[in-house]
């Protein structure tokens, strides 16, 4: 149980997700160990700041934490085990790939990934805990960036704009283009279509 009135060890790593519900492209999860010594100004749960905001931030977040990494799961592996475990899955990639083992984590959401350490479960971490919101901020800079360049690779679909999410636009989109390789074929507007397609 998170307790905001408790010293937690130096190396806790705040660890959130981007990415659960847009019908296409992997589910990206960061995680960031902050140093007590350069607090950063500014940081809030990613969705909440503008993206100039997000873009400004995410820097800096690099430059002054002790460590952060960023992880995701594929597509594949969504339509395999289901978004939710994928998320997961995710989270423990970042957690695992941060350079050194953080004594404790604290995870956005009520699930917490499989990991070896103690972990706590924040609802609404990403604005309750600075590292949680550094990690919110750097996985939705990194999956934008990359909705950026599936619009270049793809550019009858306005990834850029509506990040893969199921908005008025995309869904006419995928009326109009047929999937890419990239949509997610277990979710139910892209499972529809193909069952017509098929």
């Amino acid at each position: 149980m998170y307790d905001e009135d408790k010293e937690y060890p130096l190396l806790t790593a705040g660890v959130d997700e981007v990415g659960r519900g847009p019908l296409a492209g992997p589910v990206v999860a960061a995680a960031v160990i902050l140093d007590p010594n350069k607090p950063i100004e500014g940081l809030a749960d990613s969705k909440k700041l503008s993206e100039k905001k997000r873009e400004a931030l995410y820097p800096i977040i690099k430059e002054n934490a002790l460590y952060f990494s960023v992880a995701e799961a594929s597509v594949e592996e969504i339509d395999r085990i289901n978004i939710l475990q994928a998320s997961l899955l995710a989270m423990q990639r970042a957690i695992e790939g941060l350079g050194v083992l953080p004594e404790h984590v604290l995870v956005d959401g009520n699930k917490a990934p499989n990991v070896s350490m103690s972990v706590d479960t924040v609802v609404k971490g990403d604005s309750r805990v600075a590292s949680i919101s550094a990690a919110s901020i750097i996985a939705k800079v990194d999956r934008d960036r990359m909705m950026h360049e599936y619009h270049q690779r793809y550019p009858q679909f306005s990834f850029h704009k509506h990040k893969a999410y199921g908005s008025k636009q995309h869904l006419a989109e995928l009326l109009e283009h047929g999937p890419t390789p990239e949509h997610r074929k277990t979710f139910a507007p892209v499972r529809r279509l193909l069952g017509e397609g098929g």
